[in-house]
């Protein structure tokens, strides 16, 4: 009897004579194809040699289905504009008018997958019992999304519509919420998390962390006195490309890492926060006085200020805490690095700084920015910079001695020409250090519809969507899901306070350099910005 490896050496000389058999009648063709078929074999050879001398997985993420342990989680939502949309969208909570919308898309493009993606999502056994918002027409809508329980509405079954607070204290004093979601501007976050910890209702809040660098201590101390489940709204953690980024530089695929630029490139007015205005908002349906309440200078009724808020210090933090957290987080969630130890940074308003963009007043806050963060202690700088007035394509690279990773939505990591773990393989043709050694393709055989460049830059970043078991699943969704089993469990979620402290900090450090126009250090001992 042959042995395994007598087989497998007769199979392939087999398929051999069989190829060689089928190109001997097209003899002109035949011996081009037949070199470029056993180059294919080589290179597919040499490949899994590689792959096997890395001990990098190709295996994807597995997905793993929500257990509907426990009594059903009651939400409140605080903040229902367009963050606080899809969040609820995440949770499984959309309008019905929304639904009929999706339906319709689906019909006319079959590569369009919201619609079908919503209605894979898990079951989170929730639900939204308070929505608060402060402009009645998105009011009304998460009220809508609050009932439609059924998600195939219209024919499924509707049920029992949230209750509308006015104010988030009367929502966050009710018998019925659990828990909550926080969607405001920037100007609210501090002040409702730490509320809502103090009330004993666990928070899922959006980034930015905090407005102010004061703020990010208040928060961190009140929430971890109260005990609560805390989740920053940073659904990048939840990108299958990240955890295999991670897997990378544990293998040490990159040797030691000196340098790691990120980047953030739009070119739209939405792209640089001026978004449209909603004309049926006015002293009416908004109540102005309760946003205006955290401002230490009081502003009179603008729609601008209202739904562009991003443009004014007043309200945000600008380029810092909306763009340059996510791809700080990207970079923690796999370096770990933590606060940096000193903070430069420059910038300011290039683009949108004329009448045409605005109807009363221009932007503050810039649209093209720069920041160096220092990790002296771990020898590598984090360079960020962006431009709201450019489309050119970036993406993050993290560069070591032996190698360069490119990451986004894929992965791809190259050899260096000058590297020392390589030599020998570059040296013998085993590594082309302009092909990459290893690359990865979440849900690689999909063919996904994304319609507006806004939506094509984040799930260039793997912001809207990632892949388990290589099935495309919302990023914001898993975020969520992550967030409601801890809470089940009594856990803390990935990107729970002391990650959020660490990037509140980071985000006020930068603010701080380009503001003041100094180099800004964190006192490790202290745990101070000086």
């Amino acid at each position: 009897m042959m042995t395994d490896k007598e087989k497998k050496r007769t199979g392939n000389n087999m398929n051999r004579r069989e190829m060689l058999k089928g190109l001997s009648t097209v003899p002109v063709l035949g011996a081009f194809a037949y070199g470029t078929w056993r180059k294919r074999r080589q290179d597919h050879i040499k490949s899994h040699k590689l792959a096997r001398e890395l001990d990098m997985s190709m295996k994807p993420v597995e997905h793993i289905p929500y257990k509907h342990d426990g009594d059903v989680i009651r939400i409140g939502i605080i903040g229902a504009g367009g963050r606080g949309t899809y969040l609820l969208k995440a949770a499984g909570f959309v309008a019905p008018q929304t639904i009929r919308e999706w339906k319709d898309i689906a019909e006319k493009d079959p590569r369009n997958k919201v619609y079908s993606d919503f209605l894979q999502q898990d079951d989170l056994n929730i639900r939204i019992t308070g929505v608060c918002d402060l402009f009645d027409v998105r009011a009304n809508k998460a009220l809508e999304a609050s009932a439609n329980t059924g998600k195939e509405m219209p024919g499924g079954k509707m049920g029992t519509p949230a209750r509308r607070y006015r104010t988030y204290q009367e929502l966050l004093a009710a018998d019925d919420i659990d828990a909550v979601i926080i969607a405001t501007p920037d100007h609210w976050h501090a002040r409702i998390t730490m509320d809502a910890a103090r009330a004993g209702k666990h928070v899922y809040a959006e980034k930015g962390f905090t407005r102010t660098l004061d703020e990010v201590y208040q928060v961190r101390d009140v929430v971890k006195e109260s005990g609560i489940v805390y989740q920053l709204g940073h659904q990048g953690r939840q990108t299958e490309s990240y955890i295999k980024a991670k897997e990378v530089v544990e293998k040490n695929l990159l040797g030691k890492i000196s340098l790691i630029e990120v980047c953030t490139n739009r070119n739209s007015p939405n792209g640089a926060w001026v978004y449209k205005i909603d004309e049926r908002a006015n002293e009416n349906t908004v109540d102005w006085l309760q946003y205006e309440e955290p401002c230490e200078v009081k502003h009179p009724w603008s729609p601008e200020r209202f739904f562009r808020w991003r443009c004014w210090w007043d309200y945000g933090t600008g380029l810092s805490g909306d763009l340059l957290t996510h791809e700080y987080d990207a970079i923690n969630q796999i370096l770990g690095m933590g606060i940096p130890t000193s903070a430069a940074a420059s910038g300011g308003v290039y683009f949108y700084k004329d009448k045409a963009h605005y109807v009363n007043e221009i932007r503050e806050v810039p649209d093209v920015w720069n920041v160096a963060l220092e990790y002296p202690h771990l020898d590598f700088t984090l360079l960020y910079s962006a431009t709201l007035a450019s489309d050119h394509k970036r993406g993050k690279t993290v560069m070591g001695h032996d190698g360069s990773m490119e990451l986004g939505n894929t992965l791809r990591v190259f050899a260096d020409r000058e590297s020392t773990r390589y030599k020998e393989k570059i040296a013998n043709g085993l590594i082309d250090p302009s092909i990459p050694i290893y690359t990865y393709i979440p849900g690689r055989k999909n063919v996904d519809s994304v319609a507006t460049a806004t939506e094509q830059y984040f799930a260039s970043r793997g912001l809207l969507y990632t892949y388990r078991g290589g099935r495309r699943v919302d990023t914001s969704h898993l975020h969520i899901a992550e967030w409601i089993t801890a809470i089940r469990e009594g856990k803390q979620p990935s990107c729970n306070i002391d990650q959020a402290f660490e990037e509140g900090i980071s985000a006020a450090m930068a603010t701080m350099a380009q503001r003041e126009h100094r180099t800004v250090y964190w006192d490790i001992d202290r745990q101070q910005v000086v």
